[in-house]
């Protein structure tokens, strides 16, 4: 893939074509130091990706992130920053990812192929309203989570596990605060879950007769509650 690195820092720039360096499958396609000049350089070499910092003088990633998604067709943003504050900011330039500096080879190559694997799969149409990711904040990582990637969601005592397909994460947001933002593309089928409707895989019934919802691409089942029981044999049904 051609790749575009932006950051204002020239050591920063030669350690991500440094990683970039070791892969067969990515090329640098041209560099730039600000927002501004980032937006010059993409129109010129039409990037897939683009590194992007986020703290630079005049235009910012943030801004620039937004003004990639312009153009046709907009390359994916991976953000390489020092700054975790930055992530929710993230949220609405649905950026493929966000890696905290020192980026690491690993991680870098696991963004690498999300854009990769988004590239071979057809593009699904947003989220009416919402975010287009979650947050998940771990040990020194911040992790987005594309609302699409999400298969269900599960309260517990003090978090909300988010199941995606490439594994699960914890976030502090409240489950009702949740459903009330992505509205239909989630259904409640308990007090403490809702399930992605485009992930289900139909209803199972264990041998005392416990309703469950089982998934697609994953083992996980997820008890249904007598309360939610009626109304989602309907909604299943109807898929």
């Amino acid at each position: 893939m051609r790749v575009l690195i932006v950051d204002d820092e020239m050591l920063a720039r030669e350690r991500l074509k440094t990683l970039l360096g070791e892969s067969a499958e990515d090329e640098v396609c041209g560099e730039a130091s600000n927002g501004a000049m980032a937006l010059e350089v993409a129109a010129e070499c039409h990037p897939e990706v683009v590194l992007l910092d986020i703290r630079m003088p005049g235009v910012d990633g943030l801004q620039a992130a937004r003004e990639l998604a312009r153009l046709h067709p907009p390359p994916a943003v991976i953000f390489t920053t020092a700054y975790e504050q930055h992530a929710l900011a993230a949220f609405e330039t649905r950026a493929v990812d966000y890696l905290l500096k020192p980026v690491r080879r690993e991680r870098l190559a696991e963004a690498l192929d999300r854009v990769r694997e988004r590239h071979s799969t057809p593009a699904r149409s947003a989220p009416a309203e919402g975010r287009a990711h979650i947050c998940a904040r771990g040990h020194k990582r911040v992790e987005l989570i594309p609302i699409d990637d999400v298969i269900y969601l599960q309260a517990g005592q003090k978090y909300v596990t988010v199941r995606h397909r490439d594994g699960e994460a914890l976030i502090d947001e409240p489950l009702k605060a949740l459903e009330a933002e992505f509205g239909e593309r989630f259904m409640r089928i308990h007090r403490n879950a809702l399930v992605a409707r485009e992930h289900l895989a139909g209803l199972e019934r264990d041998r005392s007769g416990q309703l469950y919802v089982a998934f697609k691409g994953i083992d996980d089942r997820l008890e249904v509650s007598r309360r939610h029981a009626a109304i989602v044999r309907e909604r299943v049904l109807t898929l």
